[in-house]
């Protein structure tokens, strides 16, 4: 139809003017680089794959032998054609890694966000989210029709002054956070949160997709902590895909039946599930890769004279979208893949380079960035 046609080239017109349209790149991953339709070599400092997994010859090796096993598609959800034995295994897996007494998987961690808070909170309830919390958490608040209401950005005193004014008026009430913020790399207090929502019996949910397999030797940043609800993915850290949610088994089991995104979305292909269990198993015997990228990032804020960082995300903060975008093309003219954040993903005015050390990275590629992009910060 001719008015969606012209809908969609003024839409795309008006992201162009503003420096925010987005457009995929053929890209080709091999080992910590990319290369591009022309064979151009980048060193990779976009890639979430933190650990370096996602090409691990045991991880790849587990995935093929369930290919040929069991072939490459699941058929349909679980509770349709039953639940092969590995997607079982794996989230008996995730569970001890999260020391919670159960699992649930889904698609992705988007649909786990997005099909946990709606089955567990509804239109009487209230749900609180730190501001800069991801974007599927605000979403799944929202699907919920819950009232939802934000507190700035780490401020525990903002969050304990909502729940003062507002935990009596609603039967339950869920706050949610991320362990490691997604786009600035730095930790919510899980110790002090977990505290303050025992004391108002909220229930906590974090979102540790990006400290799974890189903080707390592994296990995230919930551990140890009293935190009832978990939620991580399988593509970060541990390189391969989907998503899922720890907690107590009869949470569990009310997410078998009324998580929507998992009861009617088709299960994960067995090959995928197989290399995440083979992926966790890799964790679990070399910590030192974990070590190694937060190591990195460490480094890289020293020579570029940041603050240290929580984790293996360093945000580069330049302020406005367009010079974000040429401190982008500049990096990759040096051959660095760094990709450029903007509005909406962050806020108004915080356009930044978001450069992700993994354990693939060596010690010459950290000194390389830091030569590259520290004439583009004076």
């Amino acid at each position: 139809m001719r008015s969606l046609s012209d809908f969609a080239q003024k839409k795309q017109a008006a992201l162009d003017q503003a420096a925010r349209a987005r457009r995929p790149v053929p890209l080709r991953r091999q080992g910590g680089h990319v290369l591009d339709e022309t064979g151009q070599r980048f060193v990779n400092f976009a890639s979430n794959d933190y650990l370096g997994l996602s090409q691990h010859p045991r991880v790849v090796g587990a995935a093929q032998d369930a290919l040929q096993a069991l072939g490459l598609g699941a058929g349909a959800s679980r509770l349709v054609t039953g639940s092969a034995a590995v997607q079982h295994e794996l989230e008996q897996d995730l569970a001890q890694l999260k020391q919670k007494p159960a699992a649930l998987v889904f698609g992705s961690g988007y649909l786990a966000n997005t099909g946990t808070i709606p089955a567990l909170v509804g239109p009487d309830d209230l749900v609180i989210l730190d501001e800069l919390a991801h974007a599927c958490l605000h979403a799944g608040a929202q699907l919920s029709r819950a009232r939802v209401r934000h507190f700035a950005h780490n401020d525990l005193d903002a969050l304990r002054s909502l729940l003062a004014a507002e935990r009596a008026r609603h039967p339950h009430v869920l706050v949610a956070t991320e362990g490691v913020f997604s786009m600035d790399g730095d930790r919510a207090d899980v110790a002090s949160l977990s505290a303050l929502c025992r004391e108002h019996d909220a229930w906590l949910y974090v979102d540790d997709a990006h400290a799974t397999g890189v903080l707390g030797q592994g296990r995230g940043s919930t551990g140890g902590h009293d935190v009832p609800l978990v939620a991580g993915t399988l593509s970060k850290a541990l390189g391969a895909y989907g998503g899922f949610v720890c907690a107590a088994d009869d949470v569990v089991r009310v997410l078998h039946s009324r998580a929507r995104t998992q009861v009617y979305s088709t299960a994960l292909p067995p090959p995928v599930l197989a290399g995440a269990r083979a992926a966790l198993a890799v964790m679990r015997d070399e910590p030192e890769r974990g070590q190694r990228a937060m190591s990195h990032a460490q480094t890289l804020c020293r020579g570029l004279g940041l603050p240290e960082t929580e984790s293996t995300i360093v945000k580069v903060v330049l302020g406005d979208d367009r010079r974000a975008l040429g401190a982008q093309a500049a990096l990759a003219e040096a051959g660095y893949w760094v990709t450029a954040i903007r509005p909406p993903t962050v806020p108004d005015g915080t356009a930044r380079l978001r450069i992700a050390c993994t354990a693939l990275h060596e010690d010459d590629d950290i000194a390389g960035l830091v030569a590259a992009l520290g004439p583009l910060l004076a």
